[in-house]
């Protein structure tokens, strides 16, 4: 809610008309302009406390509910983002019924160690480190039981392998300790796991336990914005808040992959393989830049 005293151009009169027409014909506004930042403030709250001045000097005071979508550009915009979302997720439906991930894993502690191990790392690379490292560490508890130095030797060809180390057994050490050795299946529960931020909690979320969880990598945050299923986003945060928003939640799992092997092998970083993909007609970068 915010309170307003009136003091509008008269071009604002018909906006504010569209929501509380009954008092504009009392509203008396003057030469000075509000600010666009000020106005923005005003046109997003739902309920508006208007202070105006009829022609006898008297102040009186209303309130109004605001109609959600008396701003038409606004409602367009919606709807549009609502049909491409729609369009998007049935083409992924046709074109990619399967879609999984390409860690390799057998249970949710090899998915973990394989997805710590995979930030800023490719898969095919961890897939060639797991192998050895899960035989010598087997399960949290023998991983537990190691130094990161032991740890190190088994993946020293990976990227920031000192760090991943010092995670992996910090995670192992803390599931041992907090969770008797079993993967927790919350959010908020894995994030508390060394070395597991948000996007990795996310993946053991949605793979494992086919939670709607989205997990924002450089790919879905890459292919987002270009299709244009995320608006201005600054942060793989906000690209997050933004798909969970638009996409069913039962979708929500297969969907990230959907957006991480679409950016894989088709929206590529340097040169995106716009001649071969399917989501021409809807991708606002393709019709944007491209065309």
């Amino acid at each position: 809610m915010i309170s307003i005293n009136v003091d509008f151009p008269a071009p604002f009169l018909a906006i504010i008309a569209t929501f509380c027409p009954s008092v504009t014909e009392k509203l008396i506004p003057s030469k000075r302009a509000s600010s666009p930042q000020y106005f923005e403030r005003f046109s997003t709250c739902r309920y508006v406390i208007i202070n105006y001045k009829n022609y006898s000097g008297k102040i009186n005071t209303k309130i109004y509910k605001r109609d959600l979508n008396f701003n038409p550009r606004l409602k367009r915009e919606h709807m549009e983002i609502k049909e491409r979302f729609a369009k998007v997720i049935e083409w992924f439906k046709v074109n990619m019924p399967v879609a999984e991930t390409e860690l390799h894993f057998n249970s949710p502690y090899e998915l973990m160690v394989a997805t710590i191990l995979s930030a800023q790392c490719t898969d095919k690379r961890v897939n060639q480190i797991t192998p050895e490292l899960l035989k010598r560490f087997p399960t949290p508890e023998k991983l537990a039981e190691a130094e990161p130095a032991e740890v190190f030797d088994y993946i020293r060809s990976c990227s920031y392998p000192n760090n991943k180390a010092k995670h992996l057994v910090g995670m192992a050490r803390k599931l041992m300790a907090d969770y008797n050795g079993k993967m927790p299946d919350e959010l908020d529960e894995l994030i508390k796991l060394p070395g597991v931020g948000r996007k990795t909690a996310s993946v053991i979320a949605s793979v494992v336990f086919n939670k709607p969880a989205m997990a924002v990598d450089t790919h879905v945050f890459r292919v987002a914005a270009r299709i244009g299923l995320s608006i201005n986003s600054k942060t793989p945060h906000e690209t997050e808040r933004q798909l969970m928003a638009n996409i069913p939640a039962a979708m929500i799992p297969i969907a990230h992959h959907w957006l991480i092997l679409h950016g894989r092998y088709v929206c590529v970083a340097r040169k995106p393989k716009c001649e071969i993909c399917g989501l021409q007609p809807l991708c606002t970068y393709y019709n944007n830049v491209c065309k």
